[in-house]
């Protein structure tokens, strides 16, 4: 299944190594599920504990459950291990894309997991980590359109056709329709939209920017103010002819 990952594998690293060179909110959330697995294995606490339901939340308010929907994958095992190199590959690609900046990606991450939790009583569907993953394979997908991945080492293709291979996959490993699969698509398609193809067209608004608020929470106080005009201002100045 490596064979599919493209060429940016962190497989010749030490462990320790591998995990600093993260991204802060990769790091973290990678550990996270890492230790609530290993939390389940050692039965402190149970899955029943764990998955999201709207009246354990919101009536017995037992709110870790927003949170620990995202973290379970499942025991300690082989296929845990895949879901979590998976899941920590492409947060990593994400989050280094947007200048390694907590607040943006955190802000994207917020965006998916209350899309996520307000959906999920739609399907049904407790645990909300692998929708969340496909969330993110999606975008990277969109946004990578030249990038070559193989899958098994058999078929070739570039990397928007990844989420439709791995539902193609999945229907055949599993024999139904990956309902949490199409769910991250359709989320991760709004995001790309409004962050990636919306704004070239309404004057480089971006409706999906973090606020400043959140901004300010995540990586203190601005050095300078880096709105959509300010940035647009920049790239103006920047293209503008030199005066002599």
């Amino acid at each position: 299944m490596a064979a599919m990952m493209g060429d940016g594998g962190q497989a010749g690293f030490p462990l320790e190594t591998w995990f600093w060179e993260m991204p802060v909110c990769t790091r973290w959330w990678t550990t996270a599920t890492v230790l609530t697995s290993a939390l389940v294995q050692c039965q402190i606490v149970t899955p029943f504990q764990l998955f999201y339901s709207f009246r354990a939340v919101f009536v017995k308010s037992q709110y870790w459950r927003l949170l620990t929907t995202f973290l379970y994958f499942g025991p300690l095992s082989l296929d845990l291990v895949f879901h979590v190199f998976f899941l920590q590959r492409y947060s990593r690609l994400l989050e280094e894309s947007s200048g390694r900046s907590p607040a943006h990606f955190s802000w994207l991450l917020f965006y998916a997991t209350t899309s996520l939790i307000c959906l999920s009583p739609l399907v049904s569907m407790p645990f909300l980590g692998h929708p969340l993953s496909s969330t993110l394979v999606y975008i990277w997908s969109r946004r990578n359109p030249d990038t070559r991945l193989s899958f098994l080492g058999l078929l070739v293709f570039t990397a928007p056709y990844l989420p439709w291979v791995l539902m193609a996959f999945s229907l055949v490993l599993h024999g139904t329709v990956p309902k949490d699969e199409i769910m991250g698509v359709v989320i991760g398609h709004v995001w790309y939209f409004f962050s990636d193809v919306y704004p070239p067209l309404h004057n480089g608004s971006r409706p999906f920017d973090p606020p400043m608020f959140w901004r300010r929470l995540f990586e203190g106080r601005p050095a300078r103010d880096e709105t959509a005009d300010a940035i647009n201002h920049e790239i103006a100045v920047a293209a503008a002819p030199e005066v002599r």
